[in-house]
């Protein structure tokens, strides 16, 4: 994703997925609820996407995230530097798409993400199962009714399909997120990027 920049890598997988599925600009905005406008602006690079706009789309076309974040590796090493991945900015949280891992018959995103206090991140829900390991700070998740405080070293897993919501708990959180996508849920990676 560095080499491109994330808006330049979303425009390019966008339009792929949308030309895959065979449906309009139109009609993907109204899947998202995102405006047919800034979809136009994304699809040509030029937006500046935030995390829920990227989960919006990637509910709307029915692909993982990194469908439409990610590069296929090209490499037998991948060494990613924090510095050179860009920041998807939220509600509360920056997070940062590490890596896509496409084991046999499945498909996992690996992602660094910061929860700034003072703020609360919902999301409506995703297909997946979010892991969470809390490397410092407190964070409070809140699933399917019920809430969690993680400190360092922590662990947390919970099926991501409902509203969940992330809080940082008496100062900023760095935490990493593994999110593994059922199998059925795992498409072809990236079209004009795939080898």
């Amino acid at each position: 994703m560095a080499a491109m920049g994330a808006g330049r890598v979303l425009g390019a997988n966008l339009r792929a997925r949308r030309d895959e599925q065979g449906i309009s600009l139109s009609e993907l905005a109204r899947r998202s609820g995102i405006a047919k406008g800034t979809l136009s602006q994304l699809e040509s690079g030029s937006g500046n996407p935030t995390i829920e706009t990227v989960f919006s789309l990637s509910n709307a076309l029915g692909v993982p995230v990194s469908a439409l974040l990610s590069d296929a590796p090209t490499a037998d090493l991948v060494l990613v530097r924090a510095a050179e991945v860009d920041v998807l900015s939220g509600e509360a949280i920056d997070l940062r798409m590490v890596r896509r891992l496409e084991p046999a018959g499945g498909l996992f995103e690996i992602y660094t993400q910061d929860v700034r206090p003072d703020a609360v991140q919902h999301s409506d829900g995703h297909p997946g199962i979010e892991h969470h390991v809390v490397l410092s700070g407190r964070l409070r998740v809140t699933s399917r009714g019920r809430t969690e405080e993680l400190g360092p070293g922590d662990y947390l897993a919970f099926r991501a399909g409902g509203p969940h919501e992330y809080a940082a708990v008496d100062g900023p959180v760095r935490s990493v997120l593994l999110l593994e996508y059922p199998p059925d849920a795992a498409p072809p990676g990236p079209g004009p990027h795939r080898s």
